[in-house]
């Protein structure tokens, strides 16, 4: 009898600037593909900054950038035996670095903020998860109208943020697919990233 093999594990990486739509997305796919809690990894900042007396006001602070960071790490290495097929994610290690360029005071300070955060074997392993061709990084772009201030999240420059991202996934060499105001439906989204990600789902749902 010929046994089956174990279908690769797909991790989907929702990124961008504050207001551009990634936990309704993310709510929305974890729905749709049915992913439990314990497979999806909801925002971690919200929670870093509870725990560590972080806040809005210290963006800038690449401490707080690295506890962020360390989070994620930690967050990603506890489903490394998670046997769901589908990882979500809501946000990505990537995401401290994007914030200490954009409050960076110049480009020098910015190139060492960087290679601070990137220097570690922690994140050159999660860098190469990244770039494996069953991971799937989804930079969401500004929509106009959508940026709400909650006091809690960043009101970062969302052009500049988004800009940033591209020039840093480019840099990494991380592939990603861009969703933006050409598609703002929630459902023409949740199906979009069905079609990136090649995942089939009951036809009937």
């Amino acid at each position: 009898m010929e046994t089956q093999k174990a279908q690769p594990t797909i991790s989907i990486y929702l990124v961008g600037p504050s207001s551009t739509g990634k936990t309704t997305l993310c709510n929305a796919l974890a729905q749709k593909l049915a992913i439990p809690t314990h497979a999806y990894v909801t925002e971690i900042a919200r929670q870093v900054m509870k725990d560590k007396g972080h806040s809005r006001e210290t963006i800038g602070s690449l401490q707080m950038q690295q506890d962020i960071m360390e989070a994620h790490f930690e967050r990603e290495n506890a489903l490394r035996e998670d046997t769901f097929p589908i990882r979500l994610f809501d946000r990505s290690a990537i995401d401290p670095i994007i914030y200490v360029i954009l409050t960076s005071k110049n480009a020098a300070d910015a190139r060492s903020r960087q290679e601070f955060l990137t220097q570690s074997e922690e994140f050159q392993e999660i860098l190469g998860r990244y770039k494996s061709n069953t991971s799937f990084m989804v930079l969401l772009k500004p929509v106009p109208g959508w940026l709400v201030d909650d006091g809690v999240r960043s009101t970062e420059n969302q052009a500049e943020c988004t800009q940033i991202f591209k020039e840093l996934l480019k840099e990494l060499a991380v592939p990603y697919f861009s969703l933006g105001g050409e598609c703002i439906d929630l459902q023409e989204r949740v199906n979009a990233i069905l079609r990136l990600t090649q995942i089939e789902t009951d036809k009937k749902a």
